[in-house]
């Protein structure tokens, strides 16, 4: 009785997401200015992609501050998705078992912070709800006391590897990328797995860094030889190779971190003014240590950096002797979703020649870099990030890249990952 109920309230929420389909976004979104600090990695795994692999004791953890500071009560579903992150046609009953609508009871307030929060936490899959299939699921959770309107969406996947998977870095076809781009060719063994049509029952999908924005989704192999499915394109699987990233380190406030010039402490609240950053295109590649774009939420200071990390006004700065015509200047990286967020969004000022931003983050080590998008765009759009205008590219450049792996047979209902592939060229 009760799991048909919790499929009721499921079918209510997708039907809810269709009537609200011009704000839903099936992508990591966060829907409301209280939802900070949004994380979902493999528990126990700071740095890591929601990729887990099917009947395993391996977990998912989504941990968020609600900078509202009190008691809401927050629902979640999972919703099953095609290669492409569209709704599977798929019904909740074939993809889950247990509870399909659950409420999310595990949080703490925060102590001795100047920003208070309550931190929530999400274990899945857990004893109210196993997944049991393959491939791409959204994670939506609910603002129960606002009429369970949006609070975040969350991708992950679900692998059930079948097959191996084999990358080769080439020099990239077009020649004036030579320099400033990766590109790769990858092949898969399919000796002992049935498929009647690769060229439409496969198709690939290759990220870098773990972004969805720039991803390359939907590859077919270009060819078959001997068993194996070759894909072998010339210029398509490419990326901008990028530099090395940016870093601000706020994991204590007792003194000041590289790259930190001052930190301020008042009554109500810390600024961290950050020392001025200078354009990076054009200048020569200096190979450092990052967490290609991601960020870590850590606290130095106090133990349990998750309820005492604080919440201080990071002020970045970016010089530029004049204004970049006609673009607009933003801060980006996994802690913004790689989005276009309007609180990291920079302004010119003219006394000091610069770019400048005040976003509020907690207390972490977090990568970021500086992408410029036509001025005047809608920002609630997915608009493209350019990192290569003021941070440049080169070849040596390390990024952590994803190949998966879908398939679906002729006749099956939805998209199975059967191969994923974790590859650092570089490093």
């Amino acid at each position: 009785m009760r799991f048909l109920f919790s499929s009721c309230l499921l079918f209510l929420a997708i039907t809810m997401m269709a009537q609200q389909e011009a704000d839903f976004r099936f992508e990591d979104y966060i829907y409301k200015d209280n939802i900070r600090s949004v994380k979902f990695i493999i528990a126990g795994v700071p740095v890591s992609y929601p990729i887990v692999p099917l009947n395993s004791n391996v977990q998912l953890q989504l941990t968020f501050d609600d900078l509202d500071a009190d008691v809401k009560r927050y629902s979640y579903v999972l919703v099953h998705c095609d290669h492409n992150w569209q709704r599977s046609s798929l019904i909740d009953m074939e993809y889950l078992d247990g509870f399909i609508d659950e409420t999310i009871d595990d949080y703490e307030y925060s102590f001795k912070t100047y920003r208070e929060y309550t931190h929530f936490t999400l274990n899945l899959p857990n004893d109210d709800i196993v997944w049991t299939k393959s491939g791409n699921y959204l994670l939506v959770v609910y603002d129960d006391e606002e009429d369970r309107t949006p609070a975040i969406t969350r991708r992950f996947m679900v692998t059930d590897e079948q097959l191996s998977i084999q990358y080769q870095q080439v020099s990239p076809a077009n020649a004036s990328k030579f320099n400033s781009h990766h590109e790769f060719d990858f092949k898969i063994n399919i000796e002992n797995f049935p498929v009647s049509n690769p060229q439409k029952e496969i198709k690939a999908v290759v990220m870098q860094n773990g972004r969805w924005d720039n991803a390359l989704i939907g590859i077919p192999p270009t060819y078959e030889l001997s068993k194996t499915l070759i894909f072998d394109y010339q210029d398509k699987i490419t990326f901008p190779a990028g530099k090395e990233f940016r870093f601000v380190d706020t994991r204590t406030i007792r003194s000041r971190s590289p790259g930190v010039e001052d930190i301020q402490e008042y009554q109500d609240g810390i600024d961290v003014i950050m020392e001025r950053d200078n354009k990076r295109a054009g200048l020569a590649f200096l190979t450092r240590e990052d967490i290609n774009g991601n960020y870590v939420i850590d606290n130095l200071d106090r133990r349990s950096p998750e309820v005492s990390g604080d919440y201080t006004n990071v002020f970045f700065k970016l010089y530029s002797p004049q204004p970049i015509y006609d673009k607009d200047v933003f801060v980006v990286g996994a802690f913004t979703d790689w989005k276009l967020k309007p609180e990291c969004k920079m302004v010119y000022n003219d006394a000091i020649n610069s770019y400048v931003a005040k976003i509020l983050m907690k207390q972490g080590f977090y990568n970021y870099a500086y992408a410029t998008t036509p001025e005047r765009q809608d920002q609630t759009k997915n608009m493209p990030l350019n990192l290569s205008e003021i941070e440049g590219d080169w070849y040596e450049a390390e990024n952590e890249y994803t190949i998966l792996i879908y398939y679906r047979p002729f006749g099956e209902r939805y998209d199975q990952l059967i191969g994923v592939l974790v590859f650092n060229p570089n490093y």
